[in-house]
């Protein structure tokens, strides 16, 4: 790898804001807010509007489309497009 090209990735605390829920992990990107984490050190805060506790596939909330119903609906519009 070639030196002074990359940025720099460091730990930082993610916050979900809609659920409030905080974890610690490593990006390149920073914040001016900071927080103090439960080890006693000063880590940036990036709050972000969806993480893993709020997306609707991680939660267990997320609809199912009615696939069938769709290709039902598909084969009778177009019948002579065959199966």
């Amino acid at each position: 790898m070639k030196r002074d090209i990359h940025p720099d990735y460091h730990p930082v605390v993610i916050r979900d804001a809609s659920t409030g829920h905080e974890f610690l992990t490593r990006s390149t990107a920073t914040s001016a807010d900071q927080v103090e984490w439960a080890d006693g050190v000063v880590y940036p805060r990036i709050t972000l509007d969806v993480t893993r506790d709020s997306h609707p596939f991680y939660t267990g909330v997320a609809r199912i489309r009615d696939v069938e119903g769709r290709v039902d609906r598909f084969r009778r519009r177009y019948p002579h497009l065959g199966r």
